[in-house]
């Protein structure tokens, strides 16, 4: 188990952990039924903070922000000479969630997405998982929430019972939720975007040797061209350009301090 801290990427405090670490912290939330706000940052979670102050302070008031993407994971390295074994990626963060979470009977609610993607999503962990209790499940609306919806919602997963949330509305919608959400649900969220479609089997993967050379970005530029293009070919530059910059002492980039005043109506 590997738990060496946290320390800022740009500003955007992330923890340098592992996959056993992250787990233990989330089931200890979940059985206990405590606020546990969990993001699985790549290089563009970490630039949507960057380039966003109020974002940045609500990523940093997140109790737990693992390194998704190689080259975030790299990062820690390079700036803070904290060298982890692997990535906490998120999709697979997911599977060992729901894994743990059916062996020692505790429940999950799944948020996000679209109707299909999480039937198939929730039929699969089924399949793979057979204890693993799904009390709940509902698809993004894919508009903000009027103030009756979300205290609808706030309710609908306390009666279910879930221990945790799986959260699925791509960044930054899902850490803009989970930051919200946070203290009204009292119990883990864990915002891990693609998860639902890869495992839902509606998106394919990067192969495992692109997303160990920190290249999986390629791999859904070229699935998603017209969505993503300036998600990888702008945000990418811009995240090795300054995080160069910090390595060299020439920029510094002090980590913004939740204070909740950045309140907003999230999205669902």
């Amino acid at each position: 188990m590997i738990n060496l801290g946290k320390y800022p990427i740009l500003g955007i405090n992330v923890h340098a952990v592992d996959y056993e670490f992250a787990v233990a912290k989330i089931v200890t939330a979940a059985k206990n039924r405590y606020p546990f706000a969990v993001s699985a940052l790549a290089v563009h979670g970490v630039m949507t903070g960057f380039l966003d102050p109020v974002h940045a302070r609500r990523l940093n008031g997140m109790d737990l922000v693992v390194p998704d993407g190689q080259p975030v994971r790299w990062a820690l390295g390079w700036l803070h000479k904290k060298k982890l074994p692997d990535r906490v990626y998120g999709p697979n963060l997911t599977l060992r969630v729901a894994e743990a979470f059916a062996e020692q009977g505790l429940s999950v609610y799944l948020y996000g997405s679209k109707q299909e993607t999480l039937k198939m999503f929730a039929e699969n962990l089924t399949v793979a998982y057979p204890e693993l209790k799904i009390v709940g499940m509902e698809p993004s609306k894919f508009r903000r929430l009027t103030r009756e919806e979300r205290l609808e919602l706030v309710e609908r997963i306390h009666s279910s019972g879930a221990n945790a949330v799986f959260l699925g509305l791509g960044c930054p919608r899902q850490e803009v939720w989970a930051y919200e959400y946070r203290e009204l649900l009292n119990i883990p969220i864990l915002a891990v975007g693609a998860a639902f479609d890869f495992h839902a089997g509606t998106l394919p993967q990067a192969p495992r040797f692109l997303q160990d050379r920190g290249l999986e970005w390629l791999f859904r530029l070229f699935q998603e061209p017209k969505r993503l293009w300036q998600r990888y070919l702008v945000l990418n530059p811009l995240y090795l350009w300054n995080v160069f910059l910090q390595y060299l002492g020439l920029r510094k980039f002090i980590p913004a301090r939740p204070d909740g005043s950045e309140k907003i109506e999230s999205y669902g």
